[in-house]
């Protein structure tokens, strides 16, 4: 039986809400690579992207992967703990500094990393091959566009 639709309660047409359709084709994205090397690595895909941080931007600390990845804090501090116990991140302290954390990724850490990136950009070039070189060059200048200003 249908709902009967009141003018003040307007349904959200999620199908055409811009922020809804990143976010699934987000997810969509990354989950078609996540499944590899989950299953390969026994990585989680806050992991990699933890890892992907990291080989980037070496000695951030976890507030800064957070910040960078606009990720959530006690998402990235449990990604961090399982890469720091399985022995693919290093953490050390800021010159000497016990109360700042840095941290980098491993020897271990390198060889997943060396493994997944180019899995990574196989995919994005699948996916761009969808573009013409037009489109392509549209979608990176959009993208830029809807960037958030205080994004690292």
């Amino acid at each position: 039986m249908p709902v009967e639709t009141r003018p003040d309660h307007a349904p959200l047409e999620l199908e055409h809400f811009l922020p809804y359709r990143l976010s699934i084709l987000s997810n969509a994205v990354s989950q078609g690579i996540a499944d590899e090397y989950q299953r390969r690595f026994d990585l989680s895909m806050t992991e990699w992207r933890v890892m992907a941080v990291l080989a980037r931007f070496d000695g951030l600390s976890a507030r800064e992967v957070a910040e960078r990845t606009l990720m959530d804090k006690v998402a990235v501090s449990r990604a961090l703990a399982r890469l720091v116990e399985s022995g693919r991140v290093n953490r050390g302290t800021h010159d000497g500094d016990k109360r700042r954390s840095v941290l980098g990724l491993s020897e271990a850490g390198w060889q997943v990393h060396d493994e997944v990136a180019p899995m990574a950009r196989a995919r994005e070039r699948e996916l761009l091959a969808k573009l013409d070189a037009e489109e392509r060059d549209w979608l990176m200048r959009i993208l830029d566009k809807l960037q958030p200003v205080d994004q690292p």
